[in-house]
């Protein structure tokens, strides 16, 4: 059914509603009127024909748009508003109306045969372009022929020309025409690799890569036939001096060895010279290294036999530092002697001193493999500080450092010897100390105190023109004088942590080792005799190893298993389970042992022996000289605080209400007799304990700081005493008991020092 929006709906539209004005103006029959609302409802319901529909959807399928529905439309409105009065009228309107739909229906068409008449003429002038395109296409086409064909022949002569110069029997290295050749080569090759997008680019560069690699052998063969020419003329002209390849004067050796090397130099200058300058790239920098290689392999050969034949006669001459100090010496003259020559060959590679080293370490291999069987057989500490010295400070200090451009190349055998030598200086080292040292067993000379010290009486401090000073070194225990031996030597030798390893382990066993001494001499002497010795012992060696800028502190770490007996245990009486994997008690844990870390300060275990000696000696004097004293006023206290207590028996109390000089430990008499066997003491025992002091410490300063505190102590026994006299006895009774003045007795005490 037509829409109301359509064109000729509309029409049909106003049409009935003019039916209905004329029904109104000419009244109908009843009948008359169904007639017409039945034609009314036909003719609204009619659809378009068929054939219409059709036409149209095709149409616009294709593209094709026909606007002719406007136009007809008017035309069918014009004739429907117009007034119908009778029946004539109708007809006519309806003619009109019949006309304009035929007029609709052919619009359409010839819009269409417009629209198909304009393609056609489109059409028409795209393919008068493409004639003209695929004329103008033709005549490219013959022009590319033409180009094609001139640049084929081109390539053709430039390839026979190239691959001809190359190819030719006549053609050498040594031609003129030889380096512009790969000069025009290398230009060809930076030429297609800097432009890929031409035509059969990668052809080309296959081809120009196997020229350049024909030519570089041939370079690589020309140098290698001038070197083993030179090396063959020198060892004939050695065989001709009446030598051979491991016997040659020293004369020979630099007249034919360099100087024919040196012709051969100058007849690859220009061959060498432009390696070196394409050495940026990476296909001539291994020509260049293969030049290098070959170089070293002629001079190695000729060399080798001479350098072991030197090195080998300095072996059955010189002991073990004048063997390393001459074997060095001899390479670092070989080493000079090669390197100017390799920059005769090399230029511009010589600062490379890499370059030589298939030459060089071959060379120094020879003095190494003569050298390492000696120091690693060397038992003799004092060889092995003097090679390290001539090792470190000659020859890597003082050589190679002032001229360590010349000479970088032998710098690594250096070095791996000095390694070496370190490596067998801290063995013995250990071994020394071990053997020496800690195990060491003391004569019966070595434990003869005082009678040692009197015997060789030690050099005052800033008397040094006794000549006794080595005198000096006699009166210390051996162990002692070997540590600081052995520390002295390695100070310089070895590097500083392991000089702080080593020294830390030495003092610790060296203090040991005196300690027991001292408990012999104690045992054998008097317990006096042992204090003196390890207070002179231990001062020793804190002063001794004072100069040492190290710590002598060191952290020990050492693994502890002591927790696995206790989780075998819980395993065997089933607490805990070999396949429980939780965190607390997983395998790895219960088998995993600690990491404990001990911190020992030899220097400072030092410092806290001497002390404690130091305390106990100064005891032992003090009870020497005023044990009376002391015991009396411990007495007196003891009584004192018995009478304070106040808890004791009826006897005590008795006993504590007498006055203190009516006990019987303080009468008169008691008190007179303890002053006077303290006063003897000052006279006979503290001069002698004096000069055992001055016999075992030189040192003045020494003396006075040790006794310094016995002299405290006892004068501050004597004023205790007289401050008890003082406040029980009379005037009359302490003039009696004879009690030596306080200013009296450190006068007294001064004068013995």
């Amino acid at each position: 059914m037509v829409g109301p929006s359509h064109p000729i709906g509309g029409a049909i539209s106003k049409g009935y509603n003019f039916a209905s004005t004329w029904e109104q103006n000419a009244p109908l029959t009843e009948q008359q009127q169904a007639a017409i609302i039945a034609l009314s409802h036909a003719v609204a319901e009619r659809p378009f024909p068929s054939n219409l529909v059709q036409e149209q959807m095709p149409g616009q399928e294709n593209g094709l748009s026909i606007d002719t529905q406007d136009s007809v439309a008017d035309q069918s409105s014009a004739a429907i508003e117009a007034v119908l009065v009778n029946t004539n009228q109708f007809y006519k309107w309806f003619t009109d109306l019949e006309a304009a739909m035929k007029s609709e229906t052919e619009e359409k068409y010839r819009h269409y045969v417009d629209t198909l008449t304009q393609r056609i003429q489109t059409c028409d002038v795209i393919l008068r372009q493409v004639d003209d395109t695929l004329e103008l296409f033709n005549e490219l086409q013959l022009q590319h022929q033409a180009v094609a064909t001139k640049t084929k022949t081109l390539r053709d002569a430039c390839d026979s020309l190239i691959a001809t110069s190359f190819y030719s029997p006549s053609m050498s290295v040594g031609n003129q025409d030889f380096l512009p050749r790969l000069k025009q080569l290398d230009e060809c090759i930076t030429y297609v690799e800097n432009n890929p997008q031409y035509a059969e680019s990668s052809v080309y560069l296959v081809k120009f890569r196997q020229l350049q690699s024909r030519a570089l052998s041939m370079m690589r063969a020309y140098v290698h036939s001038v070197l083993k020419n030179a090396s063959s003329q020198v060892h004939e002209a050695i065989r001709n001096s009446g030598g051979n390849k491991f016997s040659v004067s020293e004369a020979v050796e630099a007249s034919v060895i360099y100087v024919r090397f040196k012709a051969a130099a100058s007849e690859l200058k220009l061959v060498l010279e432009e390696i070196e300058c394409r050495s940026s790239r990476k296909e001539y920098t291994q020509l260049l290294a293969e030049c290098h290689k070959l170089y070293c392999e002629q001079r190695h050969s000729l060399l080798r036999g001479i350098v072991q034949q030197r090195i080998s006669e300095f072996s059955k001459k010189e002991a073990l530092p004048s063997l390393t100090r001459s074997g060095c010496a001899y390479l670092m003259q070989v080493y000079q002697l090669e390197h100017q020559l390799f920059s005769h060959f090399f230029p511009a590679s010589s600062e490379d001193v890499s370059s030589l080293a298939p030459l060089i370490d071959p060379l120094c291999t020879h003095l190494y493999d003569t050298l390492r069987p000696k120091f690693i057989h060397e038992t003799n500490l004092d060889f092995l500080c003097e090679l390290v010295d001539v090792l470190k400070v000659e020859v890597l200090g003082e050589q190679l450092s002032r001229r360590s451009e010349s000479f970088a190349g032998l710098r690594p055998t250096f070095e791996r010897i000095l390694a070496d030598v370190h490596e067998r200086l801290t063995f013995r080292a250990r071994t020394h100390i071990r053997d020496e040292i800690s195990n060491y067993l003391p004569i019966n000379e070595d434990l003869d105190y005082p009678a040692k010290l009197e015997q060789h009486p030690e050099v005052i401090e800033g008397d040094e023109s006794s000549g006794e000073i080595q005198d000096v070194f006699k009166t210390w225990y051996p162990p002692l004088e070997k540590t600081l031996s052995l520390l002295s030597k390695l100070y310089r030798s070895l590097e500083a942590g392991v000089f702080t390893g080593l020294a830390q382990e030495a003092v610790e066993v060296c203090s040991l080792s005196i300690q027991k001494a001292s408990k012999l001499i104690s045992q054998r002497s008097s317990p006096m005799d042992g204090q003196l010795f390890l207070i002179k012992h231990l001062l020793i060696l804190r002063e001794q190893i004072a100069p040492f800028d190290i710590e002598f502190s060191v952290t020990h770490k050492e693994l502890d298993f002591s927790h696995l007996l206790e989780h075998l245990r819980r395993l065997l009486r089933g607490q805990a389970s070999l396949f429980d994997w939780s965190r607390s008690s997983s395998l790895a844990r219960t088998f995993s042992p600690r990491v404990l870390e001990s911190e020992i300060d030899a220097k400072k275990e030092l410092e806290k022996i001497l002390k404690v000696t130091c305390e106990e000696f100064i005891m032992s004097v003090t009870k020497l000289v005023v044990d009376p004293l002391l015991s009396f006023v411990a007495k007196v206290t003891a009584v004192k605080v018995a009478i304070s207590a106040g808890n004791q028996n009826q006897k005590h109390e008795s006993v504590m209400s007498k006055p203190l000089k009516e006990q019987a430990f303080a009468t008169i008499e008691k008190v007179a007799e303890l002053v006077q066997k303290v006063g003897s003491a000052m006279q006979q025992e503290l001069p002698r304990v004096i000069e055992k002091m001055k016999l075992y410490l030189s040192n003045p300063s020494t003396r006075t700081i040790l006794f310094k505190p016995i002299k405290t102590n006892i004068v501050e026994a004597h004023t205790q005493v007289l401050s008890l006299l003082k406040s029980e006895y009379s005037s009359e009774e302490i003039k009696d008991i004879n009690m030596v003045l306080i200013t009296e007795l450190q006068a007294q005490l001064d004068s013995l020092l």
